[in-house]
């Protein structure tokens, strides 16, 4: 895969690009160490645009968050992973609801190869700390994609949960996203097709007022 990486450390930058560079794990294409510097080079050119962009928070002059809403605005599709020392709860709320397919703490390097892997195959990474946070509750090492248990698909529902009014079904496909599972995935758990889960993941999202499963998983997890 094909990676940029925007962090204000340029030893940041170098380390993460000799490491996935060296295990063969992603072609890193560039690097910018502030936000302007990450919108200009991701929109230079057609082949300046990455798989997947590591984005810092904190950057001089135009912040992470900043730059990835205005990236997401031109490029919808981009596939943007927060990488950052920074475990704020309005910074996490932020970045998931400006459509970001993940966020991870910087505590280890070896957790970032397999995060990209995962956000490649559609899958929402949340590092544990981050899950702790909107959770408030245990998770997953943040080596991969985080989830509630399993037992969320049968958890009950309270008077103002905004998945109160779906389906036993599309509940349990709403934990299996919190899990951060892809279609196919979903799929094989639930004994559905993956067009199926495509269409049931599509009027949930309708349904709830929601616009990505990132955003879906968060609320599913952050849910009483």
């Amino acid at each position: 895969m094909r990676i940029a990486i925007a962090d204000d450390d340029p030893i940041v930058c170098q380390s993460l690009d000799t490491i996935l560079t060296a295990t063969g794990a992603a072609d890193v294409l560039w690097t910018a160490n502030d936000g302007d510097a990450a919108v200009a080079e991701y929109f230079r050119g057609p082949g300046s645009r990455p798989d997947i962009l590591l984005v810092d928070i904190q950057m001089p002059g135009r912040d992470g968050i900043s730059a990835a809403r205005e990236i997401l605005r031109r490029d919808p599709a981009a596939r943007i992973l927060f990488l950052t020392t920074f475990a704020d709860r309005s910074y996490i709320a932020q970045a998931v609801e400006l459509g970001a397919r993940g966020y991870l703490i910087k505590q280890d390097v070896a957790a970032v190869a397999p995060a990209l892997e995962a956000v490649m195959a559609g899958q929402v990474v949340l590092g544990s700390d981050v899950v702790g946070k909107l959770a408030g509750v245990g998770a997953p090492s943040a080596a991969g994609p985080s989830a509630g248990s399993e037992s969320n698909a049968g958890a009950g529902t309270s008077a103002d949960d905004e998945f109160a009014d779906l389906s036993a079904r599309d509940r349990e496909i709403a934990a299996l996203v919190a899990e951060g599972l892809d279609n196919r995935q979903i799929a094989a758990r639930a004994f559905l097709s993956e067009g199926t889960v495509r269409n049931r993941i599509s009027a949930i999202l309708e349904r709830t007022g929601l616009t990505n499963r990132t955003q879906l998983a968060v609320r599913w997890l952050r849910r009483r």
